[in-house]
């Protein structure tokens, strides 16, 4: 994940200040060293490590912080808050346009991920409830209006293509259509180059005339650091972009583009991709995400994404079903299915304060999930509802439904019982209240 590599070194900054019952000056200062440099080997301009560092020093060798309980803690909270300013300070919304439809240019350097976070971006303003519509403005690079027509049919969101017209013609074609047919988003995917050059920012330029746009949005591939930052720097003196997209940000980048390049260009990171499917798209909140450095977790975020992933209904009637203590087979299929939806399960986990570090180097196993889900699927529907009935001959039968060897269904069958016996702690008064204390995010009881 990102930020591990910064995330242990600050740590080990810190850890150094803890073990001192007060602070001195010196301290402080050699705590800040350890800090830009860990900044730098995360790959943060040179001028915003040190200006950060700079700011933080000034701050905590105040005499507030030096006659404080905690020092170390009072130091720690100063980074927390120049991590958070330094990346924005609060969420930046996506503009709206007075009168629909809203229209978001989304341009970057080849292989940045323009297509893929083109649809993922549909489907967040679809899942808010939005009409958006996709239009393929790259007539250059081969497959690109395919791609996009492929992707637009997953989420179930209509393109307007025009083959290889000029991108400003079909993007204002798009913009009309969008106003006939009621579609309040468009989404221009542009063409990009493997680096920038006269002629893209030309046809940018034209599109940017002839869609007047009410955002334009970069997409820049993390995992480059630095070059990032100067390819957000080189796209907004020319174009004049609005935000930025920071796709694979759930890959192994030390973050220095995220931390960057806000202090560089002065346009502030909006989304950050964290995944490859997609939906796999995250608003980017500076507060949240300095915890995350910080090793602090993010509940908050881990909560929207179980809200927006896993049925409301569906939670309701387990919580109904555990209380009666009716829990079967069948409703553990469900919580498989349910928990599958929200994605990477490691990555959720560190969402946990306190959790990061240890699952940082765990290998979760993700597949048991679907050889669970295979070995409940190989039973009868009866054998679901009433997993009693499922004696020495069912249990063979069903192992070798699911190509499982029946040590694995036992297992299973006996996690089962472990947390039917658990929930049936749920029943009798002050049940609900104790049910509600353990059901986690969303819904779940896991």
């Amino acid at each position: 994940m990102a930020f591990d590599g910064l995330s242990d070194r600050l740590d080990a900054a810190f850890r150094k200040l803890k073990s001192k019952g007060s602070l001195s000056e010196s301290d402080v200062k050699s705590a800040m060293r350890e800090v830009r440099m860990a900044l730098l080997e995360a790959d943060v301009n040179f001028k915003v490590a040190r200006d950060f560092t700079t700011r933080v020093t000034e701050q905590a060798v105040g005499e507030k912080v030096m006659e404080s309980l905690t020092p170390s803690q009072m130091v720690i909270k100063i980074v927390n808050r120049e991590l958070v300013a330094l990346m924005g300070g609060t969420r930046t919304r996506l503009a709206s346009a007075p009168n629909p439809p809203t229209v978001i240019l989304l341009c970057g350097l080849q292989g940045s991920g323009k297509t893929t976070h083109c649809a993922k971006l549909a489907l967040m303003l679809k899942n808010q409830g939005h009409r958006p519509l996709l239009t393929a403005c790259d007539i250059y690079r081969p497959a690109a209006i395919e791609q996009l027509k492929i992707l637009g049919k997953q989420i179930d969101v209509p393109v307007y293509e025009q083959g290889t017209n000029p991108p400003a013609q079909t993007a204002k074609e798009a913009i009309t259509l969008a106003k006939n047919q009621g579609y309040d988003y468009v989404l221009l995917d542009t063409a990009g180059r493997l680096h920038i050059d006269e002629v893209l920012m030309n046809e940018l330029s034209e599109i940017k005339s002839s869609a007047r746009p009410t955002e334009i949005l970069l997409v820049v591939d993390a995992m480059t650091g630095q070059d990032a930052v100067a390819v957000a720097e080189g796209f907004n003196n020319t174009l004049g972009v609005d935000g930025v997209i920071l796709t694979k940000t759930d890959g192994d980048t030390r973050g220095g583009a995220v931390l960057s390049v806000l202090a560089v260009t002065g346009k502030p990171v909006k989304f950050m991709g964290v995944g490859e499917k997609l939906g796999d798209l995250d608003t980017f909140h500076p507060d949240r995400m300095a915890s995350r450095i910080l090793g602090m977790g993010d509940v908050l975020s881990l909560i929207e994404k179980a809200e927006s992933n896993l049925d409301e209904k569906t939670a309701a009637e387990l919580e109904e079903k555990l209380r009666k203590n009716k829990f079967d087979l069948n409703d553990l299929l469900e919580q498989f299915r349910q928990i599958k939806k929200m994605g990477n399960i490691k990555d959720m986990l560190a969402m946990i304060p306190g959790l990061g570090k240890q699952v940082r180097d765990v290998d979760v196993d993700e597949s048991q999930f679907d050889k669970m889900q295979a070995i409940i699927l190989s039973m009868t529907p009866k054998e679901r509802s009433n997993p009693e009935v499922i004696n020495g001959s069912r249990k063979k039968r069903i192992a070798a439904g699911c190509g499982r060897p029946v040590e694995d269904v036992n297992k299973l069958l006996a996690q089962y019982k472990q947390m039917k016996k658990m929930f049936s702690q749920f029943g009798g008064k002050g049940g609900k209240k104790r049910m509600r204390g353990m059901m986690g995010p969303g819904g779940f009881p896991f």
